[in-house]
């Protein structure tokens, strides 16, 4: 940079220097402003984030569900189909070893059955054959006991898992816990009660889950059982890639596999959901970004009191040799540099004050896991703020300095 314009941009900043008070209260509305941006956008980000562990613990939203075709409909109507692939265990292994360590794996298959014991009436309920990984794959865990072993799965061992409303209505003190060790008949066949899942949110049915080789001893009517091939990419992002890559799997088998299997994702409702806090995110940031304009407004005043001020000062240093350009950088470094200095005070109050509010409501609303985030996005836009806003409303102030005539601003009174 040239000598001459190093100079001036210093002497800029001494002149702030030189005037806190001015300089402070310029230097206000950018705090302001920038603050409710941050804040705005850590609690977004907090609010996304929370919304993202929500679906991806409760929903299926990481998996690629590979399922027989067994209908296909004419007309609106449905008609049965042949010819489709019944999905065994060595083709969870198969497509587990196709994936090598990209991906989890597991096989499920559902049918319906009447559940007795002998201290409650018969329910009717959901019946869910599945492998010993279910848990895992699902990022589930157990309200009371264990899930069942590999071993216990490969050989089809009589025991059982129940939900919490089945094991509830089941136990004769409405205790889930106390039907551990019980025995209950599954479409008539005894097994042993392991384990309870936890309750959630609207549940409403009964269910009961088994090993995948109990499925057709378990499933009431049950001739021909079409379990389903499940796979959980490591990431959201990764779902897409994940698909194509079983796509590629049944190509390598199935001849015309499209007519035979059905490859499905719920990835679209993440997405719909992040839109939609993307919308929300974009709004709020608006609704903060006047503040800054506001500030950028008051550093825009304050330069032209400035200028009108120093004017006298101004024709000196052009008599002296100043260019128009020295000048121009002047004035942009006083007020690059007030917004530099606002945005920083008002980021950290930002994320201070996005803090104590997330802590609130957790304190309000327990059980709410809302934590505000800073993410690089968000510095990003506290740094661009102070850039944007110094070189707008400033630009004005410092072509006014730059253009004075030297004469006439000398004998400016």
């Amino acid at each position: 940079m040239h000598s001459a314009s190093l100079a001036s941009i210093l002497q800029g900043l001494v002149a702030i220097a030189g005037n806190p008070m001015r300089t402070g209260l310029s230097t206000l509305g950018i705090v302001i402003g920038v603050g409710s941006v941050i804040t705005t956008l850590s609690l977004t980000d907090g609010m996304e984030r929370y919304l993202r562990d929500q679906i991806e613990t409760n929903t299926d939203v990481q998996s690629v569900t590979i399922s027989s075709r067994t209908t296909e409909l004419h007309d609106g109507f449905p008609y049965p189909v042949t010819g489709f692939p019944i999905f065994a265990l060595r083709d969870a292994g198969e497509l587990r070893y196709h994936f090598g360590g990209a991906a989890e794996v597991t096989m499920v298959a559902s049918g319906h059955a009447i559940v007795t014991s002998g201290t409650a009436p018969p329910h009717a309920s959901t019946v869910t054959a599945v492998l010993a990984n279910y848990l895992d794959f699902g990022r589930k865990t157990l309200y009371a006991g264990r899930f069942f072993t590999e071993g216990e799965s490969t050989r089809n061992t009589p025991v059982v898992v129940l939900s919490y409303k089945l094991a509830k209505a089941l136990s004769p003190r409405a205790d889930p816990a106390g039907t551990i060790e019980h025995v209950v008949r599954v479409h008539g066949r005894p097994l042993t009660v392991i384990g309870v899942m936890p309750a959630y949110t609207g549940e409403r049915g009964y269910q009961v889950f088994v090993a995948s080789r109990a499925a057709v001893s378990t499933f009431e009517g049950a001739g021909l059982v079409t379990p389903s091939l499940i796979v959980r990419a490591p990431t959201i992002e990764a779902v897409g890639a994940t698909m194509a890559n079983a796509e590629e799997w049944l190509a390598s088998r199935y001849r015309e596999w499209r007519k035979r299997v059905e490859v499905t994702s719920q990835v679209a409702q993440l997405e719909r959901a992040q839109s939609a806090m993307r919308l929300l995110q974009l709004l709020m940031g608006f609704l903060a970004g006047i503040s800054l304009v506001v500030g950028g407004i008051g550093i825009m005043n304050i330069l032209l009191a400035s200028v009108s001020e120093r004017t006298r000062e101004i024709g000196v240093r052009k008599a002296m040799g100043a260019r128009r350009r020295d000048i121009l950088c002047q004035f942009l470094a006083e007020s690059v540099a007030i917004a530099g200095m606002g945005s920083g005070i008002g980021t950290g109050i930002g994320v201070a004050t996005a803090f104590a509010v997330a802590g609130f409501v957790r304190w309000k609303l327990p059980g709410t896991h809302l934590f505000a985030a800073v993410t690089e996005g968000t510095l990003m836009v506290s740094v661009l703020s102070a850039a944007i806003v110094g070189l707008t409303f400033g630009t004005f102030p410092a072509l006014r300095a730059s253009r004075l005539a030297p004469i006439d601003a000398i004998r400016h009174d």
